[in-house]
């Protein structure tokens, strides 16, 4: 038994959570996805990197201030050339939990994002892949590297439950409005 603690002791531990991570930094921008669903916005969070500290976070707000532009990576992106005085984002990663759509994807390659990493796909939607890939469009300007699928479950599943959820609220009021039409 001695033995055993001799020769682990030289040995490096190592850290308990790695505060630079993808997962790690996933799992804050999955932080900003559930202050989204907590706000009754579509839950998608966002935060942006800079030499391994978070410089911008931000979730979607589309419905909180009636812009249908407030998407959390737009959000997101405005903090970060305002942290970086610069609207160029070259050495920062860019973590959200859902795939860009067209419009953030455009901004992400205006912007020079040097990463994207995202949880879940978006088939029908997404523009890092999906269903078509902006930031690594050939005759674009820039490129970014793509990593998806970190938390990818956690992040559609966040979103499944969000709908699901709207699906039965409608279903409800729908509902009230067939059984009681002097209510409203």
């Amino acid at each position: 038994m001695s033995n055993e603690l001799e020769a682990n002791s030289g040995a490096e531990e190592e850290p308990l959570i790695d505060l630079t991570s993808d997962l790690y930094m996933m799992g804050q921008a999955m932080r900003q996805a559930q202050s989204a669903y907590l706000a009754e916005e579509v839950p998608i969070g966002c935060v942006i990197v800079h030499e391994g500290r978070i410089i911008a976070r931000s979730h979607n707000q589309v419905e909180t201030l009636s812009d249908a532009t407030a998407h959390a990576e737009m959000l997101a992106l405005t903090q970060a050339q305002a942290a970086m005085e610069d609207w160029r984002l070259t050495e920062c990663d860019l973590y959200v939990t859902k795939e860009p759509c067209p419009m953030c994807a455009g901004a992400i390659v205006h912007c020079r994002i040097r990463r994207v990493i995202f949880g879940c796909g978006d088939d029908r939607g997404g523009a890092c892949g999906g269903f078509i890939n902006l930031v690594q469009q050939p005759t674009l300007n820039h490129h970014s590297e793509v990593t998806p699928g970190v938390l990818g479950e956690e992040s559609k599943l966040l979103i499944q439950t969000f709908f699901a959820e709207a699906r039965e609220k409608k279903k409800g009021k729908k509902a009230r409005d067939v059984d009681s039409p002097y209510l409203n």
